[in-house]
């Protein structure tokens, strides 16, 4: 499919999310340290970027730490942290001239300054950027983000703010880290494993699945457009019939 103008394929597709996964077992096949994998799996991320912007994709959500991952060691733990700090502010420049916006699906509380600092000057300089949305999930759980959706539900129930019989998917999804973003589309995830590991559990209600061999630090522009094509073969009924 080189050369295909994706747009003319795309289906609809407005979200693509990805589960970045093999980092660890593509350093430690080669005899590194973990971290660097995750270190090489930086790059995976650019080139996931340009092929979505290439193909006029709206958002892009890449999971990126999750509330488990702080079960790690804690030296790559520690090192991630690092990482992300570093990284993020490497890439701003380069975000804000591709036009992308920056978003964190995140539980802030645990995060060290230095990382909160961070994910707030990423979000603050590209906040005027419209091509493309990315998201970020980091130190995120879809069950966490669902209990504190339905915590804040029901603190408005207590004031007599709502009443039981308003509290619908509408409002839960108002309260939600990805309220007024598009569900997922498609949810890519690399490394051969096969399933969503506590990733947008109500928002991959009806979205589509592509599952690669893969490692993450392996993924290419070219990857990335393969689940696109594999995406426009498949037929979304919703549960209705055609």
């Amino acid at each position: 499919m080189h050369g295909s103008n994706f747009n003319d394929m795309e289906n609809g597709i407005r979200h693509v999310a990805v589960i970045m996964d093999g980092n660890g077992r593509w350093a430690t096949s080669r005899g590194l340290e973990r971290i660097e994998g995750h270190y090489r799996g930086v790059e995976a991320v650019r080139h996931a970027i340009n092929a979505a912007l290439k193909a006029g994709i709206e958002y892009l959500t890449i999971y990126a730490f999750s509330k488990e991952n702080w079960g790690r060691r804690k030296d790559e733990v520690n090192g991630l942290m690092e990482l992300f700090c570093k990284t993020i502010s490497l890439e701003v420049p380069s975000l804000i001239e591709k036009g992308v916006r920056v978003r964190f699906l995140c539980d802030r509380v645990g995060l060290s300054e230095d990382v909160v600092g961070s994910l707030d000057y990423c979000e603050s300089k590209t906040g005027h950027c419209e091509r493309m949305t990315l998201l970020v999930a980091l130190n995120y759980g879809a069950r966490d983000e669902i209990v504190s959706a339905v915590k804040a539900i029901a603190a408005k129930a207590a004031g007599g703010e709502v009443s039981p019989s308003d509290i619908d998917e509408k409002m839960l999804e108002s309260c939600l880290y990805t309220a007024a973003i598009p569900d997922p589309d498609l949810i890519i995830r690399t490394s051969g494993e096969q399933r969503l590991s506590n990733f947008l559990l109500w928002q991959a209600a009806y979205s589509e699945f592509y599952f690669t061999p893969v490692l993450w630090p392996d993924f290419t522009e070219e990857s990335f457009r393969e689940a696109l094509c594999e995406f426009g073969r498949r037929k979304r009924r919703f549960g209705k019939t055609e």
